[in-house]
């Protein structure tokens, strides 16, 4: 397991995944009743953007540095404003530092909702642990998130989120996603699962997206209207190099989220674009035609 996202912290990726986790977790707070934010691959929790990987790659730079410095629509607002509201409590002058998924769920979470840590890598693990070992409201697995899954579903609280985000270092990931989601979600229906993968295999992720959906439909454990797919390229999928495109599949989303990633995709693949051939989708995922889809 070599994978340091801190190299990649605060990229494009980010910056739509950590949109969709934020508003996740700020729409289960509307309702006075606590809940749990369960994270399968954790990582460190937070980013140092002077640090050395973060300079010797700094993608942020086209990521979120590009949010923060552009004008953006009231609606493009609304649907980041909990994630900047979490960047901008951590840096109190220029941007220096980046939350990972754990650091966002720590700073919005209410003293009596829960957060479950899985980071397999032995190093990564102790450093999530230090940073958040005075937080009662949090614990640290060191395992495998994969594995763990099934037996942190469905939580005491009854509600809440999970985030499966890979590293992706393996060419069978997709399966072992799909293998922890055949686990997972026939123990609980009815909390929120964010999946997040990269656009770089696009049969696989497909493949996954597809397969994912039918199956739901099938088992009559989610209906069309609860499974939304929303992805994000900034520059051709077919160009060489880094990564040029990634998104998330989210079951049982928010109501909201479909209207507020309508306004927010168009606008960071227009601020975000990287060369020609940027653009966004939404649907569903078991449709060939998605609900927009737009290049510039």
């Amino acid at each position: 397991m070599n994978y340091r996202h801190a190299f990649h912290a605060g990229n494009f990726a980010d910056v739509l995944k950590h949109a969709v986790l934020a508003q996740c977790l700020e729409h289960l707070k509307k309702k006075d009743k606590p809940f749990r934010y369960i994270d399968t691959h954790a990582g460190i929790g937070a980013y140092d953007l002077a640090a050395s990987e973060a300079e010797r790659n700094p993608e942020w730079r086209q990521g979120i540095a590009k949010v923060l410095s552009a004008d953006r629509p009231s609606a493009v607002q609304d649907a980041l404003a909990p994630l900047l509201g979490v960047v901008a409590a951590m840096n109190p002058e220029a941007l220096a530092a980046y939350p990972g998924s754990p650091e966002i769920a720590a700073r919005l979470l209410r003293k009596s909702d829960r957060i479950q840590l899985c980071e397999l890598h032995e190093a990564d693990a102790r450093t999530l642990d230090n940073r958040y070992k005075r937080d009662a409201r949090i614990k640290v697995d060191r395992r495998d998130g994969y594995k763990a899954l099934h037996g942190q579903v469905p939580p005491r609280e009854k509600r809440g989120v999970v985030l499966v985000d890979p590293p992706f270092e393996h060419r069978d990931e997709m399966a072992h996603m799909a293998e922890a989601v055949r686990k997972a979600i026939p123990k609980w229906t009815g909390g929120t699962y964010i999946f997040w993968r990269p656009l770089k295999d696009l049969w696989a992720s497909e493949r996954f997206d597809v397969g994912l959906a039918e199956w739901l439909f099938e088992e009559n454990y989610a209906s069309p209207e609860k499974v939304l797919r929303a992805d994000l390229w900034v520059r051709d999928l077919e160009s060489e190099g880094k990564l040029a495109g990634a998104g998330v599949v989210v079951i049982n989303p928010p109501y909201t989220l479909e209207e507020q990633l309508l306004a927010l995709l168009p606008w960071l693949a227009e601020t975000l674009a990287q060369g020609e051939g940027a653009g966004w989708r939404m649907d569903g995922a078991a449709t060939d035609e998605s609900l927009t889809v737009e290049e510039f």
